[in-house]
């Protein structure tokens, strides 16, 4: 028994250490941690209800004081703080932008029947690190705050270099998120689905072809 526990033990140490960092329901702690990697936290929903007709974008505004921020939210805005900052959510049509405001989009929205939750999630990642093979039942769009991001999926391999990059996933297919480069990657993401399906689904019959690498 001893023997077989060492060997254990020098095998364990010996393998790569894959380390999960899946969108999650668990909440974020306040503010939420973005010094230490680890899983996906929710940061923040939104109930949108029916979305409107025309091109939708994720509009994603950096404020250093929260006054300022909960000033421009407007009506359907979310306000939450995040990497040391306050940070202001919104879904809506492209306009001319605030000062530091990116608008990730157009969002592939394929269905509008029904009420929509806009799940918005935090995330640091060390270099290497993956989320397990997942699908979406909505679009997701993913926001940089710092780092390399790759995603894959059958459609190929996308990429996002430093602060301010983003990338966008329709609804379906099987995905693989790695951080990549030499710092940590931190950042959120929008996951836009019908409030009656589960936002995220693990699944097991896609094998990624190793397009991400570090």
């Amino acid at each position: 028994m001893l023997k077989w526990l060492l060997a254990c033990l020098v095998l364990c140490a010996a393998a790569p250490t894959t380390v999960f960092a899946q969108a999650t329901s668990r909440p974020c702690a306040v503010p939420a941690d973005g010094d230490h990697p680890g899983p996906a936290c929710l940061l923040a929903q939104s109930d949108l209800g029916q979305l409107p007709a025309g091109d939708l974008y994720w509009h994603v505004t950096g404020f250093d004081d929260p006054a300022a921020a909960n000033a421009a939210k407007g009506g359907d805005g979310t306000v939450t703080q995040a990497f040391g900052r306050y940070w202001l959510f919104a879904i809506g049509p492209k306009h001319d932008p605030r000062p530091g405001e990116t608008q990730v989009g157009p969002l592939p929205v394929t269905d509008r029947e029904g009420r929509f939750v806009a799940e918005y999630l935090q995330s640091t990642f060390a270099p290497g690190m993956t989320a397990p093979v997942h699908v979406h039942s909505g679009p997701e769009a993913f926001y940089v705050v710092s780092g390399d991001t790759c995603l894959e999926s059958p459609d190929g391999a996308q990429v996002a270099h430093g602060p301010g990059s983003s990338l966008i996933i329709r609804q379906g297919p099987p995905m693989l998120l790695m951080a990549t480069g030499t710092g940590l990657r931190r950042g959120f993401a929008l996951i836009l689905h019908d409030q009656t399906h589960p936002p995220t689904t693990l699944v097991h019959d896609w094998t990624p072809k190793g397009l991400c690498h570090m």
